[in-house]
């Protein structure tokens, strides 16, 4: 594919204008031309014809020929009158083709009529006026054209003067630095538009451009923190195998059996956090969960089912519907509100209420999970949200873990097309309610 033509604007400008404005002179000049020419031949015509006629009515009259042809003679004309006698009056008439003549026939009294008449005119004149016109015209065309093209030169760097802040814009944000806008006067014209779009544009660019030094941030912080969550378990895998193979043979055997079970929950730890990672990566890359019919209030009940057994310090309410279809993964809605069950009996030390309530409208489901926890601060309600984020004890850690089963089950909810909030419970009981919303 080639490249965009970049001929100079101004140079192209210039030459389109003179172009259109020398076709509109040449024709302006052939109609002036051709009307003065037609006029002329009219007028010559007329003044013939006139001639011709005022010769008939003066013979009419008797008056003498003498006095005939002084009155009809005019100035660029040449008259000729022939009486029936032979006698000649007036100037003899020529031949040529610079003359134009008209010929008549007299009638009157016994000494003009049969006379005839000749009006000859010299077309020279004529000639001459038109050449002088061309040339008045082909001059008065040149020095248009000559003032115009000196207009568009200064008047083209005051027209481009927008494109040239432009260039001068875009070439200093090229060379870094940032802020400036074109800000137009009026929005409504040509380049006041181009001049809006262009700042738009610098608007989305530097928007785009925080965004990924943002994100490059959040992922240099996330790679950060996740070495530093697994330095942890790693750290306790290394040395629950060294303090294994240091052992001898003549070791405690329940020593050694604590020492292999301290090292199996380690490697446990880590690879629940390696599992972690991957399925924030697989939700940055896209998730596209199944769509099949799940029932969120029986996902829930079998929550509740389970949490009975691992907790039954822990006084569990289901309300809502009997069930609340949607349409999405059913192992990954029953992973969202197992974080969510989790997380809530964390809060409350293994003691409490927990309420599960699923319900549905016209148009979304609503799945809820509130406890009597502590709660969650309101400034932290976005945060809990946040990877590898963990609340300290003051403030209730509802996460758990490594910080990432809240993010993973937001990510799996919008990858629903869904929503998870973190609210505040209005009923009195305190503690925090968890909200999954799902078309």
């Amino acid at each position: 594919m080639s490249g965009v033509r970049t001929g100079s604007l101004r140079r192209r400008v210039t030459l389109t204008a003179l172009a259109v404005l020398g076709v509109v002179l040449v024709a302006a000049g052939i109609a002036v031309h051709a009307v003065f020419t037609a006029q002329a031949e009219r007028g010559l015509n007329a003044l013939l014809a006139g001639r011709v006629q005022l010769a008939k009515q003066l013979a009419r009259q008797n008056v003498t020929p003498a006095n005939l042809v002084r009155r009809v003679d005019a100035p660029g004309l040449r008259v000729s009158l022939t009486l029936p006698s032979g006698e000649r009056l007036g100037e003899e008439p020529v031949r040529g083709s610079d003359l134009r003549q008209v010929r008549a026939t007299l009638t009157g009294s016994p000494r003009i009529a049969g006379a005839r008449l000749v009006v000859s005119a010299d077309t020279a004149l004529l000639s001459g006026a038109t050449r002088t016109l061309r040339q008045v015209l082909l001059g008065a065309g040149a020095a248009a054209l000559l003032l115009t093209a000196l207009g568009l030169v200064f008047g083209m760097r005051l027209a481009l003067g927008p494109l040239d802040a432009m260039t001068g814009l875009a070439r200093a944000i090229a060379g870094g630095r940032r802020g400036g806008r074109l800000r137009p006067s009026r929005a409504d014209t040509e380049l006041g538009r181009a001049a809006s779009a262009f700042d738009d544009m610098l608007d989305a660019l530097e928007g785009a451009e925080r965004a990924a030094r943002a994100s490059e941030e959040r992922t240099r912080r996330f790679v950060a923190d996740a070495a530093h969550e697994l330095r942890t378990p790693i750290a306790g895998v290394r040395a629950a195998a060294e303090a294994v193979l240091s052992l001898g043979p003549d070791a405690d055997p329940v020593q050694r059996d604590r020492l292999q079970v301290l090292l199996v929950r380690e490697s446990e730890r880590a690879g629940r956090l390696v599992e972690d990672l991957l399925e924030l990566a697989r939700l940055d890359a896209g998730l596209v969960p199944a769509r099949d019919p799940v029932d969120l209030a029986a996902v829930a009940g079998a929550q509740v089912e389970r949490l009975a057994l691992v907790a039954p310090s822990v006084t569990v309410e289901v309300l809502g519907d009997p069930h609340v279809w949607v349409r999405g993964d059913a192992d990954r809605l029953t992973q969202v509100l197992g974080n969510l069950v989790d997380n809530a009996c964390r809060a409350m030390d293994g003691h409490g209420t927990l309420t599960v309530t699923a319900t549905r409208t016209a148009s979304h489901a609503r799945l809820t999970v509130a406890d009597t926890g502590p709660g969650v601060a309101p400034r932290d309600r976005e945060r809990v949200f946040d990877r590898l984020v963990r609340l300290d004890a003051a403030r209730s850690d509802r996460t758990g873990g490594a910080g990432l089963g809240l993010p993973i089950a937001r990510g799996i909810a919008r990858a629903h097309g869904g929503e998870l909030r973190c609210l505040s419970r209005e009923d009195g009981r305190g503690g925090a309610v968890f909200e999954l919303t799902l078309p």
